[in-house]
């Protein structure tokens, strides 16, 4: 059995990713393609998942609760971020349109992108291509940026990121 030198960022943006396509089937290269991710980096991605518990071992069906449990008590910890400099970007964290429903925040804060309308606090997204693929797939952008919350938020915003990300992950 292949050693587990754990979780990558990008792991968690493929598990999010198989969330958000529901029962539609799908293949590794389905994956790579819509997440602009190598089909080698998604086939190791779902082998270190397989590991540590969150997919089963047919890489098909993700362990939800597992995953939900992995997002609210150690993702922070083990993808932690900062805010950076100002620049254009995608809107994420609290500026998302479904934080915004839910709390006035006095910061902008943006994945950087060349052709963001929104200028705002740079988050360096989990994965460089992530700028890509929320363009392509509204679920997958909710539940990053829900994900940045996490990152980012305190504990009230947590609270609401969390209670949201339970809404999508844990009801199939």
């Amino acid at each position: 059995m292949k050693q587990h030198n754990g979780m990558r960022p990008q792991d968690i943006i493929i598990l999010l990713k198989i969330v958000s396509l529901k029962d539609k089937p799908w293949q590794n290269k389905d994956l790579a393609q819509t997440l602009h991710i190598s089909s080698s980096e998604i086939s190791e991605s779902l082998n270190r998942s397989d590991l540590a518990g969150l997919i089963d071992s047919s890489k098909k069906e993700v362990y939800r609760k597992s995953l939900m449990e992995f997002i609210e008590y150690g993702l922070h910890y083990v993808f932690p971020t900062h805010p950076g400099t100002m620049a254009n970007g995608i809107p994420t964290a609290h500026t998302h349109p479904f934080m915004e429903k839910h709390f006035e925040s006095q910061f902008i804060y943006v994945w950087p992108d060349i052709d963001g309308q929104v200028r705002g606090l740079c988050i360096q997204p989990l994965y460089p291509t992530v700028n890509k693929a929320v363009k392509e797939d509204p679920v997958l952008y909710k539940l990053l940026a829900l994900i940045d919350v996490i990152r980012v938020g305190r504990t009230r915003e947590r609270k609401v990121a969390i209670e949201e990300l339970q809404n999508i992950i844990l009801i199939k």
